[in-house]
This record gives C-alpha cells, structure tokens and sequence, in this order.
C-alpha cells in the first residue's frame, strides 16, 4: 500500500529533510505534497508562492539523491500542488567488484548517455581539434564507448585510433564497437612506448586515479613522447558514484560516508598546474566527470564548440 503523503507548504528545507529522511528510513519509500515547481518558473528555492515556498525540480532530484533513493514520477495532487514519491536504492555491489571486464557493471554504463558528459567532451574535443587524419590514444578505453564522441565532435573527419588497456575481453568489444581502431593490452605504467609513436590527441578518462598509476609519470611520458608539437590531452577524473543503475554527484574516498571532493581536487589541481609549467593552456570543465583538457599556449582556441 503506498504511504501516506506529508504535506508541505511553508516549511523550511531543514524540516522536510528531516521528515523525509525519517521517512525512507522506517519504510524505504516516502511520498510529500508540495507546490508544483512548474507554477514558480522564474523563482529562485524558498520564495513564496500561494501554494508555499517554492522549490524546482532540481531540489527534489537533489534531495533524492543525497538520501540515497529515486525520484519516482510525479503526481497532480490539486490545483496547484503535486506529490513527490521516493523510493530507497536497492542494496548493489559497486562495480569494482565486478572487474572491468565486458561481462561486469562497468560495461552497462553509457557516458554519452549522461548530457553534461557528452557536451563537455564534445566541447573538449573540440578544443583539441585534432585534423582530419589525425592520431588518437585512449588510455584505459576499456569497451570504446566514449570514442563514439568523436564523430559527434568531427563529423567529417576521420582519425587513426589507438586505443590501451588491460581487459581482453573489453578491449574484444571495443574491437567489436570500433573495427576501424586499434585496441592493444598494454600497461599505461610501461609508457612511453616508442612504437606507438606520437598522437594529436591523448584521451585518459577515468584512469589517471587508478591504483598503480602515477600521474606526475605518465603525464610526463606522454608530453614528452606521444603528443604531437600541437597535440592535446583530455584527461577524465570521476566526481560521482556508479551503483545499481544510478549515478550520483560526488567523489568516493575509502571509509568515508558522504562524498568528498579533496583528492579530486588534489589530483586536478596537480595536472593543470603540471601542463600550464610546460607550456599548455588548461580548461577545467564537466560535472559527473572533471575534464581537464590542455591545448598547446600557443595555439588560438577554436570556437563553436558546442554539440
């Protein structure tokens, strides 16, 4: 049977987290009326409204996720009003334990499917621009999915991709998604790698912080023997969590509870301070995942980035 709804109209933010954490904890599922947020448009959260404060959408989906619970669809609940259901995740391993291999979760997940994702790196890419014919490395490309941004960034543009990682079985399907690329098992550790040669565009998303990988070396590797004079690099740091199908803001750190951005920041910090002292401006963009993209000083930055 599904709760009853509570009911709010003037409360603070701080009384209706209370209430629906409460809520979720003792049941697992919650369900509140409050003023429609279509009828605020224009309001900023905690302005008054005939029906109470108003909040957007986005506070509701916000809220969902730091309770850990989905935001289910809505309801017309009277003029005016609509009730908001959540609903707690349900119990999931991570997916590291899994491995990252084609057959574990990590397989399931489409960056590209995320919007912020998918305009950043377009937009990245483009910064970049690689030319027509150009050479790309994707380190750690595990099943190639994010190489499917490349023709969204240059549709008329072909380039000659390589792409490394250790998962047969992922490098089999990024084979499989990309039969005009090359996929190699090689160890990141082992670069430089003269027989790769050198590239106009380096792509490291969702490696740089994977245990075992030094990113003051690599990045010193692949400056100094795999970019080309007007080559760049996109570099790709996690800022949220995978687990059961849902995706949540904010770095993980081992034995901490709610998210937290320090090592994120370090590492960030760390790579845009490391290109700027060797000659490349930085742009640090993205949401779920924190681009770092680095174009040589002295090339001007293309325009027209946007998908």
């Amino acid at each position: 049977m599904p709760p009853t709804p509570l009911h709010f109209t003037h409360e603070p933010l701080s009384v209706i987290l209370a209430a629906v954490r409460a809520a979720l904890t003792e049941v697992g599922e919650v369900a509140f009326t409050v003023p429609d947020p279509d009828l605020g448009l224009g309001l900023y959260a905690g302005e008054s409204t005939p029906q109470g404060l108003h909040r957007p959408w986005q506070a509701w989906a916000d809220l969902a996720d730091l309770l850990g619970a989905h935001l289910l669809t809505p309801e017309r609940a009277g003029e005016g009003r609509v009730t908001v259901r959540l609903r707690s995740y349900a119990p999931a391993p991570a997916p590291d334990a899994g491995g990252y291999g084609a057959g574990g979760d990590w397989a399931r997940v489409d960056k590209l499917e995320d919007p912020v994702f998918l305009v950043t790196l377009v937009e990245a890419l483009r910064r970049v621009n690689p030319p027509a014919g150009g050479r790309v490395l994707a380190l750690g490309v595990n099943t190639g999915r994010e190489l499917g941004a490349l023709p969204l960034a240059f549709p008329h543009r072909t380039f000659g991709v390589v792409g490394l990682d250790l998962d047969e079985t992922a490098l089999a399907a990024a084979r499989a998604r990309h039969a005009e690329a090359t996929f190699l098992a090689l160890d990141v550790n082992t670069l430089p790698a003269p027989d790769l040669g050198r590239f106009d565009l380096v792509l490291a998303l969702s490696l740089l912080q994977s245990p075992g990988v030094r990113q003051d070396l690599l990045l010193r590797a692949l400056r100094r023997e795999h970019l080309t004079p007007a080559g760049g690099l996109i570099l790709g740091f996690p800022n949220a969590r995978y687990l059961g199908g849902h995706l949540s803001y904010g770095a993980r750190m081992r034995n901490f509870a709610r998210p937290d951005l320090s090592l994120l920041m370090a590492d960030v910090s760390a790579a845009r301070r490391g290109l700027q002292k060797h000659g490349f401006k930085v742009f640090v963009t993205g949401k779920y995942e924190v681009l770092v993209t680095a174009i040589p000083a002295s090339l001007t930055t293309p325009g027209g980035l946007e998908l």
